[in-house]
């Protein structure tokens, strides 16, 4: 008896393509859109005075704020600064479930996370999120190609690092440095800089610390 034909899958439109599904990070960039609003509003800033403290335009202030539009890590540092905070309060973090307002543990299971998926980089605070930490310690994962951006930006206070795994590409100023895995580092944020993954196949992970010493 002759067998049935095995039916073929029906060959879906444009399955020849790689199809790159689009980053469901949107979210992400409502909550912190929405604590950078709610922050300015806290001090009384109108987008017109961000935006002349910051030389970023009030259009695109507003996007950020409403979630239209993903900042860098250079545009949250600025931020930041103007708002008085370190960028650790763009976290957004829920108070601890004691509702203690001096948390001292961190759980690994409830680490705040900042996802700058446009860029690559994404930041897990590993200190309590509170805006009025000047001390704050970050895990920081550099996806393969991940980076700040070819622009050095300045910010508040001070940073050190260690990396843990892969490669990282550190400039300051005009010197720029290879750190590999076990090599750290320090320096004054105040001066120019930017940070880089240059391998296209493995990610970077760095132990930052970011320590804000301007008055808020």
């Amino acid at each position: 008896m002759r067998k049935p034909a095995a039916t073929k899958p029906a060959r879906k439109a444009g399955s020849g393509k790689k199809v790159i599904a689009k980053p469901a990070e949107p979210a992400m960039d409502v909550a912190v859109g929405r604590r950078i609003r709610d922050l300015r509003r806290v001090r009384q800033f109108s987008l017109e005075t961000v935006a002349a403290r910051t030389d970023l335009s009030i259009g695109f202030l507003s996007q950020i704020e409403r979630g239209l539009s993903s900042p860098s890590l250079r545009v949250l540092a600025t931020l930041s600064d103007v708002l008085g905070v370190g960028i650790a309060a763009l976290f957004g973090a829920s108070p601890s479930a004691d509702g203690a307002s001096d948390q001292i543990v961190t759980r690994g299971s409830q680490r705040p996370e900042l996802k700058l998926w446009r860029t690559g980089v994404s930041k897990q605070l590993l200190s309590p999120a509170s805006a009025d930490n000047k001390l704050n310690l970050f895990l920081v994962h550099l996806e393969p190609g991940g980076s700040t951006g070819d622009e050095l930006y300045t910010h508040d206070g001070e940073e050190a690092g260690l990396v843990l795994e892969g490669e990282m590409m550190l400039t300051v100023d005009s010197e720029t440095w290879s750190l590999k895995t076990g090599d750290s580092f320090r320096f004054a944020s105040r001066r120019p800089h930017r940070f880089s993954n240059p391998a296209q196949d493995a990610k970077a992970v760095v132990l930052w610390v970011n320590c804000v010493t301007a008055a808020g």
